[in-house]
Formats: structure tokens, sequence, C-alpha cells
């Protein structure tokens, strides 16, 4: 399944993954942005969550998560789930700060995107942005995903009821 770009590859996680996604994704900015990482971030949490991913992805084919990885190292991924029936997905992602404003995270969105339209003959994905994430909302415009609307007090973050942007791509 790896996807090869001439920048990076996207492959499903593996658990000696751990200290490269401890270290890249151990940022406030990016546990900020995202709806379940908290900050600080450490290893034991990284080799955790990825011996829970791993098996979850094996067990079901309809839960992704990717790594992104360039020079051997994760700095990054791109993941989601597919609904039961089978047409639509919810999905998201993230990218180590170092790596941020080169377009990577825009183009593992394209053939993350691209692929579940094609393989996976998927009608409908969907990403929830936090409102002040304008960084995650202009990779989805740039992938053609469309503002839906807002979900009012939608999620709990950081111990506050906020928002979120609704977008979605439709194929």
């Amino acid at each position: 399944m790896p996807i090869k770009t001439k920048r990076f590859i996207l492959r499903p996680y593996r658990l000696s993954d751990a200290q490269d996604v401890a270290n890249n994704i151990n940022n406030p900015k990016i546990a900020r942005n995202m709806a379940t990482v908290p900050y600080p971030y450490t290893l034991a949490e990284a080799k955790k969550w990825l011996k829970k991913t791993v098996a979850e992805n094996k067990k079901n084919p309809n839960k992704i998560n990717w790594a992104i990885v360039i020079d051997d190292e994760v700095i990054g991924a791109v993941g989601g789930e597919i609904h039961p029936h089978g047409h639509k997905m919810n999905f998201g992602y993230w990218l180590a700060e170092k790596h941020w404003g080169q377009g990577i995270v825009t183009e593992a969105v394209k053939e993350f995107t691209n692929y579940f339209f094609k393989k996976r003959k998927i009608k409908r994905i969907e990403a929830q942005v936090y409102p002040f994430n304008k960084g995650s909302m202009r990779v989805l415009e740039k992938n053609g995903f469309k503002l839906e609307g807002i979900l009012r007090k939608s999620q709990k973050k950081d111990g506050k009821i906020i928002d979120v942007y609704l977008f979605a791509k439709i194929k």
C-alpha cells in the first residue's frame, strides 16, 4: 500500500515509529489543534497509542492511520475512519512544526483523499477544524474541500466547549 511521492512516503504506522511520533507531536501548537493529543506528549504515550492503533488498523479496514515519512522519519500523519455504511469518511492530520509551510501536508491530504475516492469508492470525505486553525482550513481549501457549516458548541477543548468548522469534499 505505501504511496510514494517525490517528497515523502505515506504508509501504515509501525510500532517502531514511537520515538519519531513522540519527538514530532510533542508540541503545544500541535496539541492545541488536535482533539485528543495531550501536551506534553511522552514516549510512553506514543508507544501505548501505536500499540492500540496498529492493532485496530489490522482488525478494522475502516480505520486508517498512515504516517508521513521523510528520510525514514515519521514527521506527521493522516488518518480517519470510514463510516459503517461505506460511503463517507472523517479524517484528520498533523505535521511536525519544522515542516510547516512547505506544502507537505497539503500534498499528503491530496494523496490520501485521492486514494480513498478511487480505491475505496468513498463519495464524501469530511474534516472538522477548530476556528483558530487557519492553516488547516487552508490545507483543506487547497484540496477542494468546502466549508459546509459551523458545528456550534460541538467539542470540549482545554476545558471549554467550542465550535468546530465542518469541511467536506464530494466525489
